[in-house]
């Protein structure tokens, strides 16, 4: 296995044994280089074990198919482990039995926390952890989680402790726009992965330039529409909500990110004042600012179908409809004709489509080959450019075969693709069946598509990491990276700023290695004990703040129309994550809708129905088959607390101010099913 000089140069310190951060551009080669420092690793210790940590589901099969399995299948055992694999049910016995193993972080988090001895590890069972894309490990973000653990035991004097390797492309600046400040947060990247130098090369430049050249950048800017009587339209019907609503202090910006900001605040000041004329005109007034948002993005009449969608699913699941609720859903009515046809005007279509279009027939019809990724901010409008490609006639004769390439996770948006879906995505990318992917960031780290020449940021306001991670997809020679924005749009404002960060990462990076070794030890050392007692110090807080009231003195509101359907003691927690009501009168308040699908199985539950609110149609969460038990799994943004002081609302269960119980399935049946059961005990 043969690395260029520069992938020598930057692994010394870890053939020897110590901690480091590799800082190579995308493309570099910072796997295969990490393949070689576990090979050597594997070689030299007496039973080494390799963890190599990923942050995307993607990146499992890549790393194991394109940089493991090559240069160590025949000589290692090598098992690779994502959210979707059986294995990890029985994790001990796979790193017992395995000398590398390839896992996204969350696997090895689980296990980690997980008490049943078939699940549970300890970072002692490894002497190398490789973490790949690890500026991530900061704040809360799971690899940080992992590497609190280590540096906790690390402080205490504890040995056993694998060798640590990161690697990143950018460590970025964490927001700061000092010398300073970024110097602090390169700092503090270090400290979290306990390494002893971050590692780039210095000698072999000449070497690293020819292996990675720098993609042609341009800005394709747009002019703004001269007329816009669709997006005019909307804003018209948003002033009408505005002046039907009477609240004063709120901007009328529309269309703009900080207006999305400030209506999603007046919706929680609303609901949480019990004001359903405020709560549910804000609920109306985003939806028609993020049609604002994709006329802006894409065409006018994905728009308008956001819009039709949105009322259409709103007709046919809402009940107890009320004065404002019969307002909103008129007006749209009385406008939606009108909206539908100035939404077909071509002749005031997007301007940014055209640019778009350019950039792509440009590349895609001098080279027969091209292949590109467009990146574009939410799923919903890469679901909207992938229409518009697909019926363009001009992009469909120069051959442009697209598809798209979103997140699992599932959202509010468009529909979230399962990890199958991705993976057979990429693949198709990588041998030539599909050469345009519309994808949101998922795509920007680590996807390893060397024949990619062309991509486009489009519409993007992001930080100086995902810019130079987008760029980096492009590996051909000769590439483009084409930013399209438009003339006073603050994306073209923010691609600037984001070079600047650029540099300003370079020259903190630089300073921190020129560091006396003994100051920069000491600072790691400051910064490692500080995080510590922050971490205790915030743990304590969370404690206090759950133990606030008793549980029977909080009730849970229906969000919508602020019936109230349950107290904080009729609630128990499942495997620290699934909230359920075990109240056995708690039924007559939801009804059951469609069967959820997720494409992957679960140990002991599977997904049941969506469950709502009986007097509203508000969506409480789903139905949880736990046990051959039915339970609803609620999910707390669809309600409002009431305490002993004040009513509030919160996005996630960890936020609450009462500590829930955790469920007792015996205890649970014997009640509830009495009867059936009196005669087995």
């Amino acid at each position: 296995m043969n690395l260029f000089n520069y992938q020598t140069e930057v692994i010394q310190p870890a053939l020897e044994g110590k901690n480091i951060i590799i800082w190579l551009p995308t493309g570099g080669g910072k796997t295969r280089a990490a393949v070689y420092v576990a090979k050597r690793h594997l070689e030299t210790r007496a039973n080494a074990k390799v963890a190599v940590l990923v942050n995307k589901v993607h990146l499992v099969d890549q790393h194991y198919e394109k940089e493991f399995k090559p240069f160590l299948k025949m000589a290692y055992r090598i098992a690779h482990i994502s959210g979707d694999s059986d294995q990890k049910e029985f994790f001990t016995s796979v790193v017992q039995n395995h000398d590398i193993i390839i896992c996204t972080a969350q696997i090895l988090e689980n296990a980690l926390n997980n008490t049943e001895k078939e699940k549970h590890v300890e970072l002692t069972d490894f002497t190398l952890l490789i973490i790949d894309e690890c500026h991530h490990t900061q704040k809360d973000a799971v690899y940080n989680k992992i590497m609190e653990r280590y540096v906790s035991r690390k402080l205490r004097g504890l040995g056993g402790l694998p060798q640590v390797l990161g690697l990143t492309a950018s460590p970025g600046t964490g927001g700061n726009k000092t010398f300073d400040g970024a110097k602090q947060h390169v700092l503090q990247i270090c400290a979290n992965l306990d390494a002893s130098a971050i590692m780039s090369c210095k000698v072999h430049v000449e070497d690293l330039e020819k292996k990675v050249p720098k993609p042609r950048k341009q800005y394709d800017i747009v002019n703004d529409r001269e007329e816009d009587p669709f997006g005019d339209k909307l804003k018209e019907i948003m002033r009408r909500i505005h002046d039907y609503m009477d609240v004063d202090g709120i901007s009328r910006a529309f269309g703009t990110q900080d207006y999305e900001q400030e209506v999603v605040l007046l919706e929680k000041t609303g609901a949480e004042e019990g004001n359903r004329r405020t709560s549910q005109c804000a609920l109306h007034l985003r939806k028609y600012n993020d049609a604002l948002l994709i006329h802006d993005t894409v065409r006018m009449i994905d728009a308008f179908r956001v819009l039709e969608d949105y009322y259409s699913g709103q007709r046919s699941t809402r009940m107890g409809l009320d004065h404002t609720d019969r307002y909103l859903f008129t007006l749209f009515k009385e406008h939606e004709q009108e909206l539908e046809q100035l939404a077909e005007l071509e002749c005031f279509e997007n301007p940014k489509l055209a640019v778009l279009e350019s950039t792509l027939l440009e590349q895609f019809v001098q080279k027969s080959t091209s292949r590109g990724i467009l990146f574009s901010k939410t799923r919903t409008s890469t679901h909207c450019l992938h229409d518009w490609v697909r019926s363009n006639p001009r992009l469909q004769k120069v051959g442009i075969q697209a598809a798209i390439l979103t997140g699992a996770g599932i959202s509010n948006q468009a529909g979230h693709m399962t990890q199958r879906q991705q993976k057979n995505t990429i693949q198709d990318f990588r041998n030539g069946h599909l050469n345009l992917l519309i994808s949101t960031s998922v795509a920007e780290e680590g996807l390893d598509i060397r024949e990619c020449n062309l991509v486009v940021r489009y519409g993007l306001i992001t930080n100086e990491i995902a810019m130079k991670q987008a760029s980096g997809r492009a590996r051909a020679s000769n590439s483009v990276y084409s930013v399209v924005a438009s003339q006073r749009g603050p994306e073209l404002r923010k691609e600037k700023v984001n070079e600047c960060l650029e540099k300003l990462m370079e020259r903190a990076i630089e300073e921190v290695q020129h560091m006396a070794p003994r100051e920069y030890m000491l600072k790691i050392q400051e910064l490692q004990k500080e995080a510590v007692i922050m971490r205790r110090l915030a743990e304590e807080k969370v404690q206090g703040k759950r133990r606030r009231y008793e549980p029977a003195a909080v009730r849970l509101y229906c969000r919508r129309c602020q019936t109230a359907v349950c107290h904080g003691s009729d609630l128990q927690v499942i495997e620290s994550t699934h909230y359920v009501n075990v109240n056995p009168h708690f039924e007559i308040y939801y009804i059951k809708g469609g069967k959820i699908i997720i494409d992957r199985k679960f140990e002991d539950w599977e997904p049941g129905c969506k469950i709502s609110c009986t007097d509203c149609g508000q969506e409480w969460g789903m139905e949880m088959i736990y046990k051959g038990v039915f339970l609803p799994n609620l999910a707390i943004k669809n309600f409002i607390l009431e305490t002993p002081d004040d009513r509030k609302s919160t996005k996630k269960w960890k936020d609450i101010p009462f500590l829930v119980s955790d469920f007792d399935y015996v205890q649970y049946c014997e009640r509830k099913f009495s009867d059936s059961l009196a005669d087995l005990f």
